[in-house]
């Protein structure tokens, strides 16, 4: 993949992401926080949503050759409204967004090598980012299964679609 295509993938996953945060907008306080009643692990939409926030923010890290020692997950505690996971989530696009603007094609085709439990791991660069879009589809999916279950679907956001408002 070239730069641009890792790009536009990028700005798909936060055009999504801000469906999703939009939708839970919507929710009550309670209805954010509340645990789920189905679904993989059982977690609430906040956790969902921080869980994508996280992942992304962690993969960002890691392709930046930042040791996993060095920094902490967020919390749920520090999210307690969906306003203030937006704001921060915000800035972590805008972080995000530097950090693939400052690669060269080349760089793209690089390794990135991160402690995994046990185990070093190494990966192509852009596998990793491209990882990041999947991992917060899979997410999403379930995020917009929690929201539609309290009557607040997000409704589309697949790839095509963004592309239709976008291109």
């Amino acid at each position: 993949m070239n730069a641009g295509e890792i790009k536009l993938l990028y700005e798909y996953n936060c055009w999504a992401d801000r469906v999703i945060l939009t939708a839970c907008a919507q929710l009550t306080p309670e209805q954010y926080a509340a645990p789920a009643s189905f679904g993989p692990g059982l977690r609430s939409l906040r956790e969902t949503v921080l869980h994508i926030l996280n992942s992304e923010r962690g993969w960002r890290l890691i392709c930046q050759g930042a040791e996993r020692v060095d920094w902490d997950e967020l919390t749920e505690a520090d999210f307690p409204t969906v306003q203030r996971l937006a704001a921060r989530w915000q800035a972590e696009e805008q972080v995000m967004r530097a950090y693939l603007g400052s690669l060269t094609e080349g760089d793209f085709a690089g390794m990135v090598r991160y402690q995994e439990d046990d185990l070093m791991r190494e990966r192509v660069l852009w596998h990793c980012l491209v990882h990041l879009v999947n991992h917060g589809t899979q997410h999403r999916s379930e995020a917009a299964a929690l929201l539609t279950s309290q009557g607040y679907s997000p409704g589309d956001f697949d790839f095509t679609l963004f592309l239709d408002q976008h291109l």
